[in-house]
């Protein structure tokens, strides 16, 4: 996989909960995932370099299936449900959770995981289930701080140093400052994906 991926290309191929319907899974993919209205499809917006291609809303809970984008062929973006809205029925809650497991533990294609986080609310009990599972699955992990706009540069990389020293040192992961609006980590983001789907595993 020696092809420069220009992320503003990505296109939407299909979205479903149900694994039979999924992508063929071969190739390389980075998958999406994090807590309900922490700017998850914004994020996938800004690195893609476009309005709409994955959902928004001030509503959390609106990505409800597996969201599949095509950068090349074979290579792709994940975005999978959103976790930990409360509003949401029960048993669509499991539902949604037994396909994210399902995803997460079968995939062979799968090459690294993004998980946003707040920056004004990281590492909520909720991430941090989902980086000590995925932790388990030997998958490297790179946190999006998203809403960095929303504190000041200092309070921001404070944040960003105390993620570094507190919650990281026994995870294969890596953590950035992001913010969707002010494109703010785009490049950085980038570059992570670049390596994971050309096929350089190490996350550092």
């Amino acid at each position: 996989m020696t092809q420069e991926i220009n992320f503003a290309q990505a296109r939407f191929m299909l979205s479903s909960l149900e694994r039979k319907d999924w992508v063929a899974d071969r190739g390389a993919e980075v998958a999406f995932v994090g807590r309900s209205n922490v700017g998850k499809s914004s994020a996938i917006n800004a690195i893609t370099n476009q309005k709409s291609l994955a959902r928004t809303s001030k509503t959390p809970g609106r990505t409800q299936l597996l969201v599949f984008f095509e950068l090349l062929e074979d290579i792709r973006l994940v975005d999978l449900p959103g976790y930990g809205f409360a509003k949401t029925p029960i048993a669509v809650r499991n539902r949604w959770q037994e396909q994210i497991v399902e995803y997460l533990s079968t995939r062979e294609s799968l090459k690294g995981l993004v998980i946003p986080m707040d920056i004004r609310r990281p590492f909520t009990e909720l991430d941090q289930q989902m980086m000590s599972w995925t932790d388990d699955l030997q998958l490297p992990i790179h946190i999006l701080l998203t809403k960095a706009d929303k504190l000041s540069r200092g309070k921001a990389n404070s944040v960003l140093l105390d993620v570094q020293k507190r919650w990281l040192a026994n995870y294969d992961a890596s953590v950035q400052l992001f913010s969707a609006p002010k494109r703010l980590g785009v490049d950085v983001a980038r570059e992570k994906l670049q390596k994971w789907l050309k096929g350089n595993s190490n996350n550092s």
